[in-house]
């Protein structure tokens, strides 16, 4: 595993020689503004999925985010960039844990940019296992969490903030997550050249 301070960029020499050993490269975004725009419907969709499962056990309204019908209030302290970096951590580490023998891999990478936290692996990953380390936060963080804490009594309104942040964040995980869904068939195996995938159909 290693750690970047950028984001890695795709080496030609790898994609042709990967197109070359029967490779397919994925039909995706050509880069995170037009990711993130894509995925805004999914931002919609995955903030509903968090609202309803928090309102199990819990509930959740505007107040909790300081927003009423006729003030709002905001405040911004060290606790609340303290939470924030803690999320993106705790996102990246359930994406990484779930890469097979991450850290022995030096096809590993994660880092930390102005845009947010990344990680990739150009490790070869079956189908089955690439969806759960694209899925994992999403799941973890904005469907399991807030069931666990709802019934222990730990669910505090910053925590449904970041519960909320983190499914609307997971967006560009969702949209990944289609397009394997559609392209990829079953027993393929992916690889990452930098941003960019490519799959090839296990014998």
């Amino acid at each position: 595993m290693k750690i970047l301070n950028k984001f890695p960029k795709s080496k030609e020499s790898l994609h042709l020689d990967l197109i070359s050993n029967g490779w397919i490269p994925i039909k995706e975004p050509k880069n995170l503004i037009s990711s993130i725009l894509l995925s805004v419907p999914l931002m919609i969709v995955n903030a509903i999925i968090a609202i309803g499962v928090i309102n199990v056990f819990s509930n959740i309204s505007l107040s909790d985010f300081g927003l009423t019908s006729d003030s709002i209030s905001l405040t911004i302290n060290l606790s609340i960039i303290l939470w924030l970096f803690l999320l993106l951590v705790l996102h990246e580490l359930l994406h990484l844990i779930f890469i097979p023998k991450f850290n022995k891999s030096d096809k590993t990478f994660v880092g930390i940019t102005m845009f947010g936290g990344f990680v990739i692996t150009e490790e070869e990953i079956s189908k089955s296992r690439y969806i759960l380390i694209t899925i994992a936060p999403f799941i973890i963080i904005s469907v399991i969490l807030p069931l666990l804490l709802s019934v222990f009594g730990l669910l505090t309104p910053i925590l449904k903030f970041l519960i909320l942040l983190n499914s609307l964040a997971s967006s560009v995980d969702m949209l990944n997550l289609l397009l394997i869904i559609k392209q990829i068939p079953k027993n393929a195996t992916l690889k990452s050249n930098g941003p960019y995938t490519y799959w090839k159909q296990v014998q």
